[in-house]
């Protein structure tokens, strides 16, 4: 996942551990893409720009894929972008305990906040006991730390050195512990022990967009100064910041950094090739032009394979109502969503080969599994997996066996004589995916179902997806981490993102009649064993024998899987792309070489 992950699964891919974990994402409902940056000569700065506003600034409350997290916040180790491997960050060094049970960090000397305050192991300690842990704060973290039926313990065993603990073996404990990032205690210990009038912790309020950038305070690279809605986030160097080079040089070097707001593809790229940005996230139907003028225009197109993003098609499985009673979906949409046959003639009746070379270029592979094929943990048709090649003949066959008629017309009715017709929603930003949106939508036609097109902006979508108000969706996480742990909270039934039959979520009216089926059980029951297995090549069959179910039971119907694309201003020095960490997870080694 994450890949909504920072934690959060944000789009920048430059430093945080688990990229994908949450919001895979961003989130990670978006499969949101990566960075953008701008030069100016004038000032030693980098611009980036983002499809949205950033939704809060307030870490474990982000559902947002674009955020400012990776920017302004740090966690005890960090993910090399290259490798994978963990490297230390806030923390200098780790032991694990002989039995995997326990682990000791030890923070570097002189740490401090962005605002010149002193990090310590409480603040470690704080951060999850008080705040990821706290059954009254609703963040998608506490899905990813669930270890059985409890938690890991944290405790500050002195100002330098913090314990966690899990009372059985946990598979991505390390990960987990030192990748996630560390909240200041002397910042937020008073707004999480009081309450509104509401009985709601203050916590809950605090930290929004509408609170004065200057006052969020970090551990990261860099700090906001200035947030101007709908233009920009404004940021500069972090002078408290850990990091240095060889010879004593504070990093970053680049001082300066602004996010600007700019919602489409075509108007990025048109940015672009006017020269006002030094980097552009490449879309299939302008890489061919882009690669062009590739040395006329100075920057260099990397291209890193398949990205470990996900695309699909999301049904919404819920039967649930609402306090009032209502049902989420129609029941008699949700009664054909939720007949297995129906999902698979679906996936038979998608035309994925001529998506990739139409709608991609063939700047892409088709997608089988909830994980990337350069996942260790992938299993793919060669390993057995179920496919579904393009064949509307077995669709119309499945649909038949399944209870449904066609009528004079050809149009696909159910056993009611109900026309088989549902709302398929899409975020407007990403035209790759509103085109693919489309041709799902004549692809659909093609067997007798019509899948009328919501094509809104991304936030509207999120809302929508957090309200359960959606039918069918095209959609997509973000990638990062080859931890197959890291969806956790997409696949687990009670997770903060199993989107296709949400569950009851911390802080929201009580819902009624939500039922969980018996193959998302398994799939619990997998995630449960695989987390508690340390042996690889044995997680490598668990995690295989839930891609399987996924494959039989198709929740979701995966598209194609683009490469990762980045043009990147060769005045740029020191980039080292790659397709799990982009063009900018080192953002602390990079320069701009004078004109």
């Amino acid at each position: 996942m994450a890949k909504q992950q920072n934690l959060m699964g944000h789009f920048f891919k430059i430093r945080p551990l688990i990229l994908g974990l949450l919001f895979v994402g961003a989130i990670a409902i978006t499969g949101c893409r990566g960075i953008i940056a701008a030069h100016t000569n004038r000032q030693p700065q980098l611009v980036f720009a983002s499809p949205s506003d950033p939704a809060t600034f307030n870490y474990p409350l982000n559902t947002s894929a674009f955020s400012v997290f990776g920017l302004i916040n740090e966690g005890l180790i960090t993910q090399n972008g290259e490798t994978a491997e963990l490297e230390p960050a806030l923390a200098e060094s780790w032991e694990i305990s002989d039995d995997n049970l326990r682990i000791t960090f030890t923070l570097r000397e002189g740490l401090r906040w962005s605002d010149g305050e002193p990090i310590t192991a409480e603040d470690v300690a704080f951060t999850y006991n008080d705040i990821y842990l706290n059954p009254k704060v609703p963040t998608g973290i506490k899905d990813i730390l669930r270890v059985g039926d409890s938690f890991p313990e944290v405790r500050a065993l002195n100002p330098r050195r913090v314990e966690f603990s899990v009372p059985q073996p946990f598979a991505p404990f390390l990960r987990y512990a030192g990748g996630i990032s560390i909240l200041p205690k002397h910042a937020l210990e008073e707004s999480i022990n009081t309450t509104n009038s509401s009985g709601d912790l203050v916590f809950l309020s605090t930290w929004g967009t509408n609170t004065d950038p200057r006052e969020i305070i970090g551990a990261g690279p860099y700090r906001m100064v200035r947030y101007v809605p709908g233009q920009r986030v404004i940021f500069e160097r972090n002078p408290y910041y850990w990091k240095e080079d060889e010879a004593g040089n504070p990093q970053p070097y680049i001082e300066s950094i602004v996010t600007r707001t700019i919602e489409s593809d075509e108007t990025q790229s048109v940015a672009f090739r006017s020269g006002e940005l030094d980097s552009l996230g490449v879309q299939p139907e302008v890489f061919s032009l882009l690669k062009r003028e590739e040395e006329r225009g100075g920057y260099t197109i990397y291209n890193g394979g398949p990205s470990a993003d996900s695309r699909f098609v999301g049904f919404n499985l819920s039967t649930a109502t609402n306090a009032a009673g209502r049902p989420f979906v129609d029941p008699m949409i949700s009664g054909w969503f939720n007949r297995q046959g129906f999902r698979q003639a679906v996936a038979y009746a998608l035309n994925r080969e001529k998506m990739k070379n139409n709608i991609y270029r063939g700047l892409g592979e088709i997608q089988h599994s909830p994980l990337a094929v350069n996942n260790p943990f992938y299993r793919g048709p060669e390993d057995g997996l179920r496919i579904y090649e393009y064949d509307p003949e077995r669709a119309k066959a499945l649909l038949l066996a399944n209870g449904f008629r066609y009528n004079r017309n050809n149009r696909l009715e159910d056993e009611e004589g109900n026309l088989v017709r549902f709302q398929m929603l899409v975020k407007s930003e990403e035209k790759v995916r509103v085109d693919a949106a489309v041709q799902i939508q004549q692809d659909l036609d093609a067997i007798g179902i019509q899948a009328d097109l919501q094509v809104v902006n991304f936030n509207t979508v999120i809302q929508k997806l957090q309200n359960r108000d959606w039918q069918a969706y095209v959609g997509g996480f973000g990638g990062g981490s080859v931890e197959p742990h890291s969806g956790f909270n997409i696949w687990y039934s009670g997770g903060s993102l199993h989107q296709f039959n949400q569950g009851p979520m911390a802080g929201e009216e009580p819902i009624q009649n939500w039922q969980v089926s018996d193959w998302e059980r398994e799939i619990d029951a997998l995630f449960m064993a695989g987390v508690g297995e340390l042996d690889e090549e044995k997680r490598k069959e668990i995690y295989g024998e839930f891609q399987q179910i996924v494959a039989e039971q198709v929740p979701f119907i995966y598209l194609v899987n683009a490469f990762s694309l980045q043009a990147v201003r060769d005045r740029i020095e020191n980039i080292r792309f790659t397709a799990l960490g982009g063009a900018f997870w080192n953002l602390h080694e990079l320069k701009l070489r004078a004109n």
